[in-house]
């Protein structure tokens, strides 16, 4: 007997097209399926902001097969939206395309939808089903889902280490520690994300690009760089046209501040008591600009500032096969009176990239959403 096929296999499979893609909507993919059950009519995925939802792609799709999708079955990633942005509702368009069935991994979070979505199908007729995928839905989207439901972004610390945990010599010198193909991945992670962190004192000593290189992408992340005195360098390389720079600061120096404005940055000035930059309140004013991914890669003092802060939702560290002695670890977080002291963390994934180890951690006792 042939086994059926999983078609929400196949829905998320199209939702992790959008991965580089849709920011900052969530990531979605549809398949719609002939009342037969086997076969395949149409699907797509989410597209750049601005353009179709998975629903409407996965619609035109069938169209230009010359499929009838009525009385068929929709698998989506996340209910469809039922509001009208930039793109009209998509449970409104499933309604109108005679969709019989729609089987959705998620409810969304975002307060605009929350239910709605479900709610307009079935009163149009439509039989709905949730929960098939949403593990691995929720997974792709657990950027969207952290702002959605605690108004922050997913804050991912990337760090490249010897095996000892050395990321730097004491003279600085760290390039390269790890292999070309542990970098092509973790350009990988930076093309997923809505922007890249770092640390004014990485970009006087790197002066890095911070931008995705080794990979295509169709979008590059925008940048923000914590700087309390406001010593951004107008020279910086990580200037490029089409993205935005945010930059936080604890400085009020008008002057610097129009400098840096006038080169297209944004400035906030968001000092803490101790006259460096509130990173929570970063953190929330980053959730408001609609930011769902933010990739860190900073120094150890920003590293160790966020740690100690319960900041971090993720840590992204590769492992090279080589002992490096003294020198700069991933983070300044001591010195610690007592074990316990130190952030736990849980083992989420662990896999070779090249001659190299990735590992990914998560924070054992941070904040649940």
């Amino acid at each position: 007997m042939t086994a059926t096929p999983d078609f929400m296999q196949r829905a998320l499979a199209q939702a992790a097209q959008a991965l580089f893609l849709s920011n900052p909507n969530p990531r979605v993919g549809c398949v719609i399926v002939a009342p037969d059950g086997r076969t395949l009519l149409g699907e797509g995925h989410t597209q750049q902001v601005g353009g179709a939802h998975a629903e409407v792609m996965a619609l035109r799709d069938a169209a230009a097969r010359g499929n009838d999708v009525r009385g068929a079955t929709a698998y989506v990633t996340l209910e469809p939206c039922a509001h009208q942005g930039r793109t009209g509702p998509c449970c409104d368009a499933l309604v109108a395309a005679g969709i019989g069935r729609v089987v959705a991994s998620l409810e969304d979070p975002n307060p605009l939808v929350a239910g709605e979505g479900f709610a307009r199908l079935r009163a149009a007729g439509v039989a709905v089903e949730i929960g098939p995928g949403a593990e691995a839905a929720r997974e792709l989207n657990i950027g969207f889902f952290s702002r959605m439901q605690r108004g922050t972004p997913w804050v991912r610390m990337k760090a490249a280490a010897s095996l000892d945990g050395t990321t730097a010599l004491a003279n600085g010198e760290s390039q390269w520690i790890t292999s070309p193909q542990a970098r092509a991945d973790g350009h990988a992670w930076r093309a997923q994300a809505c922007a890249v962190l770092t640390g004014i004192g990485t970009v006087l000593q790197d002066d890095p690009r911070l931008d995705v290189r080794d990979i295509e992408t169709p979008r590059q992340p925008h940048v923000v760089v914590v700087d309390s005195r406001l010593q951004m360098p107008l020279a910086a390389r990580l200037w490029m046209p089409g993205r935005s720079c945010f930059i936080y600061t604890a400085s009020d120096s008008a002057a610097k501040t129009q400098a840096l404005q006038a080169l297209g940055a944004t400035v906030i000035h968001l000092p803490n008591a101790h006259g460096k930059v509130d990173l929570a309140a970063m953190l929330r004013d980053l959730g408001r600009r609609g930011l769902n991914e933010l990739h860190v890669e900073a120094g150890y003092q920003l590293n160790g500032s966020l740690m100690r802060e319960r900041l971090v939702d993720e840590l992204l560290l590769y492992l090279a096969p080589k002992l490096l002695g003294s020198g700069r670890g991933i983070c300044h977080i001591g010195p610690l009176a007592a074990l316990a002291e130190g952030p736990e963390l849980e083992f989420h994934d662990v896999a070779r990239v090249g001659p190299d180890l990735r590992v990914r951690a998560r924070l054992a006792r941070r904040p649940a959403f």
